[in-house]
Formats: C-alpha cells, structure tokens, sequence
C-alpha cells in the first residue's frame, strides 16, 4: 500500500503547479484590457495557466484539465454547464472513436496482415515507408472531408501497426526505433493534404464561403486545388527529409524486411473472420466518411461522428471489440478529458469577444504598411494565433473573415489573401497537440513527447510559411493571382 501511495505522490509536483497557478493568478489580477470583458480576461488567464500545465505538466494532462474545468465554475467565470460542453463536441468524440478504430486493426491482427504488406512493397528503407504514407494520405484527401478521419481512422492504426511490428512501442524506449518518426511525419503531412483541396478539411468550405461575402467572387474547387498543387507538394516532400534529420528513426535500413514480411503473411494464413468483419466495418465506414456527408437516398446525410459511431456499433455487435477493450483504452478516454477542457475555453473566449477584440487590435497595427508587408505579418499572426485555439473550424470561424477584410482593406489582390488564409487555416495544426483533430489521436500515442512535438512543429511551422509565401507566391505569380 505504501508503494501504491509513494506511486501516486508523484504525479504531482509542486513546483510546477505552483508555477502554472501563479501564472493564471497573475494573468487575472492584471489590468484588463480596455475593450475586454472582465470576464473574457480571467477566461484568458485560466487558458494560459492550462496550456503552461500541460506544457510543464505538474499533473497528467486530464488532471489538468480537471482542474482547469473546476477553476472556471469555481471562480463563476463560467456556469457548470459552460464548462462542461466540450464534452459535447462531436469532433472530440470523433477523435475518441478513432482510438477505438485503432484497436480493431491490432486486436484482429488486421493491422498487422497490413503492415507487413506495406512492409513487403515499400520496406527497403523507412523513409520510403513515410513517403508511402503520406501518399496514401494525399489519394484519400479529395474525397474525405474530415481529416481526422483520414488520418485518425485510416492512417494512424497502420502507422501503429507498422512500429508494432518493428518493435517500436511507446513506454518502454523504444518509441525512437520507427514508431515516433511515422507518427510525426503522417501528421503534419496530413496538415498539408487538408490544406490542397477544398473538400479535404471540415473548414476549408467554411473559409471559401467566408471569402465569398467579402470578395464577393466564389473559391471554385479547382483553383483552390491549384493554387495549393506545387507548395502542397514541395511540403509534402520536405517533411519526411527534414525530419528524417531532425528526429532521424534508429531502424533506416530494414535489409531483408521484405523476406520477412512475406514469410510473416504465409505465417499469418488466411484471413479469420474476425479479420474480414474489420475489413467490412472499415470499408462501411470508409463509404460513409466519403459519400455520407453528400447525402444517401433514404438516409439522408450521415456526419463523420455518426459514421463513427455507426462502425464502433458494428464492431462490438460483430464482437471484434468487446465493452472491455473499450474501457482499457485509456488514451482515448484522457483525450476526451483534456480537449474536451481545451476547446470549451477556445470557444467561450471567441463567444465573450476576446478573439474579435485581438483581431481589431491588429487591424490598426497595419494600417498604414505596403500591402505585401501587411498580408505577410497578419498571415504570420493569424498563423501564430492558433496557439489560442483547439479547433481550426473555431479558428477560421472566429478570425478568417476578420483578417481577410483587414489584408485586403490594405491593398491585397482578395483571391490571393483568401487563399493564403485558408491554406494557413489548415497548416497551423502543425504546431500544437491540440490545434487540429488529428493531434490528439498522433499525440496521444505516447510516441512523441509533448516538448519535442510543439518543437518540432514550430521548426516546421517556419518551414511550410517560407515554403507557402516563396515557392508558392512564384507559382501563385504565374497563375496570375497577383
């Protein structure tokens, strides 16, 4: 009992709670802000102090966000009920879901059957086993509108799959081996795909009908898809290469995985029924992520939460998943916990004014600049801000139209500065574990660490913005968008 308790003890330490509280307790006491509500501001300050927790972590995250849904009912900043709908967030419950997806293809061996196919044909090096990931990732994008389904539900569990199969598993140091690099290189390459095309992210309609009201003129699909065609790809090609140096995998050379993968699907046998009822699932739920948003005769529309939750029914009726395999899964029912936390406070600071405020704010800042200079510092704010948000849809909804009107006010061709807002609009998921909906289920992994995550994605943050505006601007030259 005393192990158990000693065990226990150290989940929180002092020092650092005692740091992130003085930084909200300061944040609050501050003067507030003329423009802004009291309190909008002591929102703010229990954010702040919520993502210097989870940054610091003198508790687990979940804890931390405990807390933090305690200190806005507490201190009445918030109602109880306010500060417990995130849980109602039909994206977090997605996320959720994906975990469980993510079980099936392990449980089954599916994944596995998987994995050693990919193995089998792209198994000579692990880069090329990253660029064979973002490729897939790239084919499925046009037609699938939620990217955490993309990558949540479809990429991701092959991902696993594949580091399981290396040898590569998160706590118990092996994650370096394989499983951390394809973690990180399919997540931001999956920022990337959502920003090429106009049906590859929840948001991007949103931003193009956003656009629309201030431009008056419409985003077709087909010039958004081309606008993003060369940066999008030059991106895609770069990340693999730059993390591949930054945060190089152990195992680069997998001689004779071919061999082996061949002889581990002989070993497999055929597929068991357990295997062919995942694949059905999977291919039900594939058909209603892509084709159930446009509408199904009889059915009607079907969103990619409910389609969700149509192939988690199938699979415990089909008795793939059984209710215990879902209460072990822990990291899916942390994640609901802490985003659940996270978004409740992006979105009650956007409803009390605070984000409208900041963009005002930065409307005067540049009034009076060229307008090449004004788009590139209001794109690199608006880039940066989404450190504020847990939702990119809450994001292009608080701060698009806003930005738009002021980088064209000062001058910009408007297609151009639309474009460039919505391509960022999906670009900034890099940076954070919880700016976009894939994060949390990449994240909450266990491969990468949440310092060398936010690290990286700063580094690659910098990367895709050089990328976009130079590369991009020449190829946006001879489109003749400016």
């Amino acid at each position: 009992m005393q192990d158990v308790t000693k065990k226990h003890d150290k989940e929180v330490k002092v020092i650092p709670l005692l740091i992130t509280l003085s930084i909200g307790v300061v944040i609050w006491f501050l003067p507030t802000p003329s423009g802004v509500t009291e309190q909008a501001w002591h929102l703010l300050a229990i954010f702040i102090a919520t993502i210097v927790g989870l940054i610091i972590k003198p508790l687990p995250m979940g804890s931390v966000a405990i807390l933090a849904i305690m200190a806005t009912g507490l201190t009445k900043t918030l109602s109880i009920d306010d500060a417990l709908s995130g849980f109602q967030n039909s994206t977090i419950w997605l996320i959720v879901i994906a975990f469980f997806i993510s079980r099936g293809f392990i449980k089954t061996g599916l994944g596995t059957r998987i994995a050693y196919l990919f193995v089998k044909k792209f198994g000579k090096k692990t880069l090329g086993l990253s660029y064979s990931l973002l490729a897939s990732d790239l084919i499925l994008a046009p037609a699938m509108p939620s990217n955490t389904a993309r990558a949540g539900g479809i990429i991701f569990p092959i991902i696993r799959s594949l580091s399981e199969t290396f040898g590569s598993r998160p706590g118990d140091g092996t994650e370096r081996k394989i499983g951390a690099f394809l973690t990180k290189v399919a997540f931001q390459g999956d920022m990337v795909t959502s920003a090429m095309f106009m049906t590859a992210m929840a948001a991007n309609p949103l931003a193009a009908n956003l656009a629309k009201d201030i431009l008056k003129t419409d985003i077709s699909w087909t010039s958004w898809a081309a606008a993003a065609l060369v940066p999008g790809l030059v991106s895609l090609i770069l990340i693999p290469l730059v993390l591949y140096k930054l945060y190089p995998p152990e195992i680069k050379e997998t001689k004779g995985a071919t061999e082996l993968a061949t002889q581990k699907l002989k070993e497999l046998g055929p597929l068991k029924r357990s295997e062919k009822s995942m694949i059905a699932v999977f291919l039900l739920i594939l058909f209603l992520w892509i084709f159930g948003e446009k509408g199904l005769p009889i059915l009607g529309e079907i969103g990619a939460t409910t389609t969700a939750f149509i192939g988690l029914s199938a699979l415990l009726l089909t008795q793939v998943l059984t209710w215990s395999d879902i209460k072990k899964e822990e990291n899916a029912w942390d994640t609901l916990t802490w985003f659940s936390a996270l978004v409740m406070m992006a979105t009650h600071l956007d409803k009390l004014g605070l984000i409208s405020w900041f963009s005002n704010r930065m409307k005067d800042s540049v009034s009076d600049m060229a307008w090449v200079w004004g788009l590139v510092i209001l794109a690199v704010v608006y880039f940066y801000s989404h450190y504020f948000f847990a939702s990119a849809t809450a994001h292009v909804s608080a701060m698009y139209s806003s930005f738009l009107a002021v980088i064209t006010a000062a001058g910009a061709p408007g297609m151009l500065a639309a474009l460039i807002l919505a391509y960022f609009s999906n670009l900034y998921g890099c940076i954070t574990h919880y700016g976009s909906g894939p994060a949390p289920v990449f994240f909450g992994s266990g491969y990468i660490t949440q310092g060398k995550w936010w690290s990286l994605g700063l580094i690659l943050s910098v990367m895709h913005i050089v990328v976009w505006f130079v590369i991009g601007g020449l190829w946006w030259k001879v489109l003749g968008l400016w």
